[in-house]
C-alpha cells in the first residue's frame, strides 16, 4: 500500500521539523514537502499539480492567519483534503477555516494524535470538536437571524402600510373587489397598489407577495395592531 503523503505548511522551523521526523516515523506517512511562508505555498498551490494527499496548514503564517486563505486555495487548486494546525483553540478562526474548506483541525500539543486524524481525512472521515461543531451551528444560526432581520428591514423599507394592508387581505384570500369595498377605494387603486408591490417585490404574483410578507413575520405584527385598534373602538 502506497503511503499517504503529506504537504506541511508551518512557519516555526524547528517545530516543522519535529514534526516532520515524528510523521515519517509512521509506517504508512510521508512528508513529501514542507513549506515555511504563505508565499511559497501560494505558488505552489497555483504552479504545480497536486502531490500530495493530506494539507496540514498552520493557521498561523507570520503573525497573520493566512493559512485560512491558503486552505481555500489548496482546495480549490489541488482538491486537497486540509487540516488545520493551531497553537489554541482560537473558535473563529477554526470556524472560518471550515467555511474555506478544511476538513480538521488539530492543536499542537496534541500532535501525537496526528497520525489517526490524517488517517482519517485521507478516508474523508472528519473529527471536527464538538465544541466547534457546535460554535458552527451557532453562526449558522446567527447568519440566519441576521439575514431575516435584513429581509424584514429591507420589506419595510419598501413596502408602504397600506400596501402591507392589501397584502394581507390578499393572504387571507380576499378578492381585489373586496378590498376596494374594505378601504373605500377604486378597484383601479387596488390593481396600481398590487402593481407597485409586484415590482418593488420581483414577485410573479399577487399572491407570491403575499407569501413573501406573511414568512417574513409582517402580517402577525400588523394582526396585533389592528385587534389593539378594534379594542379601543
Amino acid at each position: 500500500m502506497e503511503p499517504i503523503r503529506i504537504l506541511i505548511v508551518e512557519d516555526d522551523l524547528d517545530w516543522l521539523r519535529g514534526l516532520k521526523a515524528f510523521l515519517d516515523r509512521q509506517p504508512d506517512l510521508q512528508v513529501i514537502r514542507t513549506l515555511s511562508t504563505a508565499e511559497e505555498a501560494r505558488e505552489l498551490f497555483t504552479a504545480s499539480e497536486s502531490d500530495a494527499d493530506v494539507v496540514l496548514m498552520d493557521i498561523m503564517l507570520q503573525d497573520e492567519p493566512a493559512g485560512i486563505g491558503l486552505a481555500e486555495q489548496a482546495l480549490l487548486a489541488w482538491g486537497a483534503k486540509v487540516i488545520m494546525l493551531t497553537s489554541m483553540e482560537e473558535k473563529d478562526f477554526i470556524f472560518r477555516s471550515f467555511q474555506a474548506g478544511a476538513i480538521d483541525y488539530q492543536i499542537k500539543s496534541r500532535f501525537e494524535e496526528l497520525p489517526d486524524i490524517i488517517r482519517g481525512a485521507h478516508a474523508r472521515k472528519a473529527s471536527i470538536n464538538a465544541a466547534v461543531a457546535e460554535q458552527m451551528r451557532e453562526e449558522f444560526r446567527r447568519l440566519k437571524r441576521l439575514e431575516h432581520q435584513f429581509k424584514v428591514k429591507e420589506a419595510r423599507d419598501l413596502i408602504t402600510p397600506t400596501e402591507l394592508q392589501v397584502l394581507e387581505m390578499i393572504d387571507q384570500g380576499h378578492t381585489q373587489t373586496e378590498i376596494a369595498s374594505r378601504f373605500f377605494i377604486s378597484l383601479r387603486t387596488v390593481k396600481i397598489h398590487v402593481g407597485h408591490i409586484l415590482k418593488k417585490l420581483g414577485s410573479p404574483s399577487s399572491k407570491d407577495a403575499a407569501q413573501k410578507m406573511r414568512e417574513l413575520g409582517l402580517f402577525e405584527q400588523g394582526n396585533s395592531t389592528q385587534t389593539g385598534d378594534r379594542e379601543k373602538d
